[in-house]
């Protein structure tokens, strides 16, 4: 199974910083934020150099860009696809179709997005029609750039559980839209990350880990220190021979992420060696 580390928990870090820090804690690769102070797009080439540079050095690759927080210009959740205001979800929009831009540019194969966003008063139908808009108008990108777009299912947004994912995903016909699957995310809404690997491995092509208390409320934790039942994750995706990165997302462990960082890897290689 391959490892990577998201760079969203090294926020007090530059992203060469970040790179090198992932990489001494024996990780493989690392998903890059599209967001300050790393890659918020678009980037320069200068930029873009640098991050092949580093990468190539350390003999590293990236799992995925994550497309989800712009607090560049607003914060984790907003501006969303869903604001009332059309100047802001075309925000969303542009900085979607930037991340696609710089995957290509990068050499990723796939951007994760937020899934609709925050209601913040509108109804569930009106949030679903706006969100379906924004992604029309982002696929051609997807479709020409050859990056597949991930919704990332979460607590509290448009889309939280797996059967809103399936009603809305199946309006579409293009293999460059798929899944960004979180295993916390969708044991925080009580479903259990195992058996949807093996009901959703059709859409899955990027995975987010991290653990959640027995309590499943959605305060990331280093795996091993919540209530997740990580071999039945890892034997779910074993049975679907899952081939893709599994990406380590900590971003609430900012004041010592290579800390997080170690400690998980040293769950993660006693988990395959037990």
């Amino acid at each position: 199974m391959k490892f990577a580390f998201s760079t969203n928990a090294y926020r007090k870090y530059t992203l060469e910083q970040s790179i090198l820090s992932i990489n001494s804690a024996g990780y493989q690769a690392v998903e890059l934020m599209c967001d300050i102070p790393h890659a918020f797009p678009p980037v320069s080439k200068k930029t873009i150099t640098l991050i092949k540079d580093t990468l190539r050095k350390k003999k590293m690759k990236i799992s995925n860009l994550n497309g989800f927080m712009m607090s560049a210009i607003g914060d984790f959740h907003h501006p969303s696809w869903i604001e009332r205001n059309l100047a802001e979800r075309q925000k969303r929009v542009e900085h979607t179709i930037n991340c696609l831009k710089l995957a290509k540019d990068l050499g990723a194969k796939t951007v994760s997005t937020e899934p609709g966003g925050p209601l913040d008063g509108i109804s569930e139908k009106k949030g679903l029609e706006l969100f379906k808009a924004g992604i029309e108008e982002v696929l051609p990108v997807a479709e020409k750039t050859r990056v597949k777009l991930l919704i990332e299912p979460e607590p509290e947004l448009l889309l939280e559980n797996s059967r809103q994912f399936l009603e809305f995903i199946s309006q579409f016909d293009t293999k460059y839209l798929g899944l960004n699957f979180d295993i916390g995310h969708f044991y925080c809404v009580n479903e259990d990350p195992a058996k949807l690997i093996l009901s959703l491995k059709d859409y899955i092509s990027h995975i987010h880990l991290e653990d959640i208390s027995k309590t499943r409320i959605h305060k990331h934790l280093i795996p091993g220190t919540g209530s997740i039942n990580f071999q039945s994750i890892f034997d779910a995706l074993d049975m679907i021979d899952y081939k893709g990165f599994v990406t380590v997302e900590l971003y609430p462990y900012q004041d010592d992420p290579e800390h997080a960082a170690r400690k998980t890897m040293e769950f993660l290689k006693s988990f395959n060696e037990s």
